[in-house]
């Protein structure tokens, strides 16, 4: 979740020594507005006596937790969420804890604190958010919730022992008014960070003054502006002013830090026209653009997706931007790194994305060996698009006799650039389904049956009207007239044929109660003048069925068999008159009185 945030920049000042203090017993008094930027060099007194650690400090190669180290104070005047960012070289590790505490000897636990390698080689770390919107900056601590009246001690520490300076900016929902200039005690006010051409006037009104006097120091010491004599004084140049005060009591000497930061300028950037694709956009790659000769190392680039985002700089936008089909307006704003009240949002550009190209037409087709031809492609095309195959032609829909691979390329114009994506689509030629073979294994125990194909295909198989299975055996059939189907899974057909599962009474019971009372071969009408021939069990020939007379009574010569085990043998006629032993059944049938 993005949130408004409003920073205050405490830039650059020449004056480094009297904004660092290796102490926190004599730590720098700051607030909102107060120009911050110092290198460290080494520590005074060990602040933490000798301790292992501090919070998530540790121990440096100084043998202390400090090595070069600056502490600063500060006092809030609200309530409200608050934060702050120290900018550093990229290059460098620097570390900070912050104490809640009104004493330098009992600082206690930190309630944020930050040890981490710079690995990332990150520009900020602190409390809150990156302000260049780096949502994965591990150099950051949760924003601080405060009250009124609160006094905090801030340490910030090199440890990489070689600095080129740090700035302090705070920022929070009420950066502008959260800290209490009231501990800076000085009749000039607080230090003033301005903007490049900012209107500034220093007041030294003083009861029973008799006179004013202004000097400027501008590192050489102080000295004093000849013809300015009055209460007021216009600065137009950063440099440490001093005003001496003449009363009748005696003399007032006020010393204050004006700084100036340079106003950047947001140079003009050219519309970007983007092909579709999942891939996010690097705003970062138009900050070269936007700066120009410009130094990354001053200026900041946010964008933002409304011209009163960019001017309040809230809601900056991830770098790693979301491509999305048409014309998005991007709003730029180039924020000083020393001031963030110097900026430049005069300039936008458009994102003009083209339309996204997808293939929603089959990837694979399928081509039967009895059809002539298949057609492929884009069915539905959008009129926008052009359609080129390579074998030249430019339709969205070919109609192909072959099996293969076939390349479409689909593109769109957008702004004067050419986007396109290419598709594949497979052709398979897939052989209609032919019955080779049925193998019947019936008048036993379980009758199956076994399919076999002239082709091998991605092939399903049924009996009758029941339902489809991959396995083109089957089991458990019971006797009866079967209709075997084949159906290719690529819609080239079925194939179906009739075949004839016998089947025979495991037992009778020729009892004359009207139940099993006579023996029968089931399905014998449907072949060609079948045979059976039954036999005892020691081999004796008892009887011949025949369409004739298909079924047996259980008497031999009008004598009744007893109850026992008894065989048979079946024969029929095939399609060229040959009499052909179907089965010669090991298994048999019983007789029971």
């Amino acid at each position: 979740m993005k949130y408004s945030i409003v920073l205050i920049f405490l830039f650059v000042s020449f004056f480094t020594v009297a904004q660092i203090s290796p102490d926190c017993s004599t730590a720098i008094p700051i607030c909102n507005n107060t120009p911050v930027n110092s290198g460290t060099n080494d520590f005074g007194i060990d602040d933490f006596n000798g301790a292992d650690e501090s919070g998530c400090l540790e121990k440096t190669l100084s043998g202390a937790i400090e090595s070069n180290s600056a502490w600063y104070q500060f006092r809030t005047a609200s309530a409200g969420r608050f934060g702050f960012n120290i900018s550093v070289n990229s290059s460098e590790d620097w570390d900070f804890a912050l104490y809640k505490s009104n004493d330098c000897d009992n600082l206690g636990e930190p309630v944020r604190c930050n040890f981490l390698d710079n690995d990332f080689e990150n520009s900020f770390l602190g409390v809150g958010e990156d302000p260049t919107g780096n949502v994965d900056n591990i150099s950051y601590e949760d924003w601080l919730n405060v009250g009124a009246g609160e006094n905090y001690y801030l340490l910030i520490n090199n440890f990489s022992n070689n600095n080129s300076g740090f700035s302090i900016q705070f920022s929070g929902t009420n950066a502008e008014d959260v800290l209490d200039c009231s501990i800076i005690s000085n009749l000039l006010g607080p230090p003033i960070a301005a903007c490049e051409y900012d209107f500034v006037e220093l007041d030294a009104t003083t009861t029973d003054a008799t006179s004013y006097e202004w000097y400027k120091n501008v590192g050489n010491g102080f000295a004093q502006i000849i013809g300015e004599n009055n209460r007021t004084l216009v600065i137009v140049d950063s440099a440490e002013y001093r005003v001496v005060v003449n009363t009748t009591p005696g003399n007032i000497i006020s010393d204050v830090q004006v700084s100036f930061s340079s106003n950047p300028v947001s140079n003009a950037v050219e519309d970007k026209v983007l092909c579709f694709d999942e891939n996010n956009y690097d705003l970062s790659n138009v900050d070269v653009e936007v700066l120009g000769s410009q130094s990354s190392q001053e200026f900041i680039v946010s964008y933002h997706s409304t011209f009163s985002n960019a001017v309040n700089g809230v809601l900056s936008l991830d770098k790693n931007h979301p491509k999305n089909p048409g014309t998005e307006t991007i709003y730029i704003r180039v924020t000083s790194l020393e001031n963030p009240n110097c900026y430049d949002v005069s300039q936008d550009f458009d994102i003009i994305v083209s339309e996204e190209i997808v293939q929603d037409f089959p990837s694979v087709v399928y081509l039967c060996e009895e059809t002539l031809s298949a057609t492929i492609g884009d069915d539905t095309p959008n009129s926008s698009f052009l359609y080129q195959w390579d074998s030249g032609e430019v339709t969205p829909l070919l109609n192909v006799i072959n099996g293969g691979s076939y390349n479409l390329t689909i593109s769109t114009m957008v702004s004067g650039i050419m986007c396109s994506e290419s598709f594949t689509v497979e052709v398979v030629v897939s052989n209609t389904p032919k019955i080779s073979n049925i193998i019947i294994e019936d008048l036993q125990e379980n009758n199956t049956i076994t399919i076999e194909t002239e082709f091998s295909g991605d092939y399903e198989y049924r009996l009758d009207g029941g339902a489809y299975q991959k396995d083109s055996f089957f089991e458990d059939v019971l006797p009866g007239k079967y209709v075997v189907s084949v159906n290719d899974l690529k819609g080239c057909g079925v194939a179906t044929e009739t075949v004839l599962v016998m089947g025979f009474l495991k037992f009778f019971s020729p009892n004359g109660d009207g139940a099993n009372d006579e023996w029968f071969i089931e399905g014998l009408e449907e072949l060609n003048s079948p045979i059976v021939l039954i036999y005892d069990r020691y081999g004796k020939f008892i009887r011949q069925l025949d369409p004739s007379k298909s079924t047996w009574d259980g008497f031999y010569n009008g004598l009744q068999m007893p109850a026992s085990d008894y065989w048979f043998q079946l024969s029929y006629l095939d399609d060229n008159g040959d009499r052909i032993v179907a089965k010669y059944i090991e298994n048999h049938f019983t007789l029971k009185r």
